[in-house]
């Protein structure tokens, strides 16, 4: 099992050391630790109400921790946070997009807000659009699109800033079997290519199966960590998911 409380280094995009949320009497978060270095895919797995999406929010600096340390690109939010934003994407598990406008015009506007304009903007939109195939769907309003085609929308906007991290946080919920499969493929793909780092927040074990390392988060602790095999050797079991129902005691959901 890799050690969670190891050292930073210069190479790490993320380092989050002791962190702790509570709402109320709720203990969301207690004690996190978790690095992420230089093109490396994390996968966050951990069942619903673990306490992944609270870390997101404390990462991207919707919320601040009760305790502990969250530097991003060497720096805090308190410090630096327009340089963190700048190098920061981010896909929350809700969405986020103007359904009345058309794909072209929600990057448009998310672009402006990173201080892009005319022809870098423009080649920025074909870029992402080019990396999610969503070329076809440029000029049509968003609410006339699938849930699967609005998700690649926002991963889209995510990536026009081109980020160093990318947080992902159940990217495909809500999504049919078909159109999950599709955008996994979609998502590895730019990382093959990209080799930016992301953590990926799922409950589904399969999409994070090919994942550098996974970080098993239960009731709001790092249960273990280490890389696929690293975990099923420690669980006893013979593959991931047999891994993740033996460590969580929750069965693993259908994919």
């Amino acid at each position: 099992m890799t050690d969670t409380t190891a050292a930073t280094t210069a190479q790490d995009l993320l380092n989050i050391e002791d962190v702790s949320k509570s709402y109320g009497t709720l203990e969301a978060l207690r004690g996190v630790n978790l690095r992420i270095g230089r093109g490396e895919l994390v996968g966050l797995l951990g069942p619903n109400g673990a306490g992944k999406s609270t870390l997101f929010q404390i990462c991207s600096g919707l919320f601040a921790a009760d305790k502990g340390k969250v530097e991003l690109f060497g720096k805090t939010f308190r410090e630096d946070p327009s340089f963190i934003l700048s190098q920061l994407g981010v896909v929350f598990q809700s969405r986020s997009l103007d359904l009345d406008m058309s794909v072209r015009a929600n990057l448009k506007f998310h672009g402006g807000m990173f201080g892009y304009f005319g022809r870098s903007l423009r080649l920025r939109i074909e870029a992402v659009a080019e990396m999610m195939d969503i070329r076809d769907l440029l000029d049509r309003t968003v609410r006339k699109l699938s849930g699967g085609n609005q998700r690649r929308i926002e991963i889209a906007r995510a990536l026009l800033s081109q980020p160093k991290l990318l947080l992902l946080d159940e990217p495909s919920a809500g999504l049919d079997a078909t159109a999950r499969l599709a955008l996994v493929a979609n998502l590895r793909g730019v990382v093959a290519t990209k080799g930016m780092s992301i953590l990926w927040a799922t409950h589904l074990v399969d999409e994070v199966a090919d994942a550098d390392r996974i970080v098993l988060l239960i009731r709001g602790k790092v249960s273990c960590e280490g890389t696929p095999d690293e975990v099923i050797a420690q669980s006893g079991a013979s593959d991931l998911t047999g891994a993740y129902v033996a460590l969580t005691g929750v069965r693993a959901p259908p994919v």
